[in-house]
């Protein structure tokens, strides 16, 4: 009977041993993603790239970019279990693109759509599979974190000089002959996008307000929110206050930067195909940044180190973010590698000073 009573007792020990353990090492996982002033949790707003809603290699079916998706949050969820609040900005260039030509395509049997309702398609869309996913993502960590998609306008300056100078593309990718017979019969404009074909480019002015804003914060706290998906939907204010939509697409990068800065996050992490910013990319001399100071940045920005419409809006948000919120820092990395990047191990990683 004693033996028997002090088994129990080792179990008991063993037991409450474990689950301290268990409890140490969640703490410490959320105390380093806890703000070091203020003892909140970390706020981060993550910008996907396009990788993460769609692979290069798979087909562009509503079935394959769901894969991809589910894929991405598992990696969004990760981050969610070490203690980050986090909101979620995306991309939508290919789609948006694809939703128009479908559009396009069926004139002669139903109205086209314009721009800018396709834009906001492409946000419920790519929202639902972001919410599915990461709900189940997070379901299965054991984290229970609703997830909600908020339809978002953004006011931009109907002046913006973007609108004389399309530069953002969007669509599939054509060989030249296939861009130059668009520009005849559809009075498309395709500039070629860092060699990997043409593309129909569309004008990008830069993001003013999030009209949303509020109902964001107001959520922010309690739950994940993907909002400004591509960017936001692009729309002016008339005379009389109302909003109208506009033919545009804003960069997503810039729309995470200004929504970084009006939920005061700390972390502004812009996930893209490559771990590190580098200079003289691919080139014999590339290098690969860990770090850099605004100051740095925009030097190689004024060398011309990174290419406009891929790495090169990403950088100056991430120089945005910092020179508006001194403390705070930007990092750019791949997808796989955020929490690598989080940690300080990899990506690279902007400060004001």
């Amino acid at each position: 009977m004693y033996k028997e009573m002090e088994k129990e007792k080792l179990c008991h020990k063993k037991a409450a041993g474990a689950a301290k353990e268990a409890v140490t090492e969640s703490t410490a996982k959320n105390t380093a993603a806890k703000d070091s002033v203020s003892g909140k949790p970390e706020r981060i707003v993550i910008a996907l790239g396009g990788n993460a809603l769609q692979s290069g290699e798979s087909g562009a079916t509503a079935e394959e970019q769901l894969s991809v998706v589910r894929e991405t949050c598992e990696h969004i969820a990760e981050i969610s279990s070490r203690g980050y609040e986090i909101g979620i900005v995306h991309g939508n260039g290919p789609q948006v693109g694809r939703i128009l030509l479908a559009s396009e395509t069926a004139k002669n049997v139903t109205p086209a759509m314009p721009f800018d309702v396709c834009g906001a398609m492409s946000q419920g869309y790519i929202g639902y599979h972001l919410q599915q996913a990461l709900r189940h993502a997070l379901d299965e960590k054991k984290r229970n974190v609703p997830v909600v998609t908020l339809t978002t306008q953004m006011v931009v300056d109907k002046n913006d000089p973007a609108f004389a100078n399309p530069t953002k593309p969007i669509g599939p990718f054509y060989s030249r002959e296939e861009a130059e017979k668009l520009e005849k019969e559809k009075s498309y404009t395709m500039k070629e996008d860092a060699g990997r074909g043409y593309r129909r480019v569309v004008p990008s002015p830069v993001p003013m307000e999030i009209v949303e804003i509020d109902s964001v914060r107001r959520l922010w706290d309690s739950t994940v929110t993907i909002s400004c998906g591509g960017g936001g939907i692009p729309v002016i204010e008339k005379n009389d206050g109302s909003l109208e939509g506009v033919a545009a697409v804003i960069d997503k990068d810039f729309a995470a930067e200004l929504l970084a800065e009006q939920v005061d996050a700390d972390v502004l992490m812009i996930l893209t195909e490559v771990e590190k910013v580098a200079i003289n990319y691919g080139k014999p001399n590339q290098e690969d940044l860990t770090d850099m100071t605004a100051d740095m940045a925009r030097e190689y920005e004024s060398e011309g180190q990174f290419a406009p419409g891929s790495m090169l809006p990403k950088v100056q948000a991430a120089i945005k973010f910092v020179s508006q919120r001194p403390g705070k820092k930007s990092i750019i990395t791949s997808l796989d590698k955020a929490i690598d990047a989080l940690e300080g191990k990899t990506g690279t990683t902007i400060t004001f000073s």
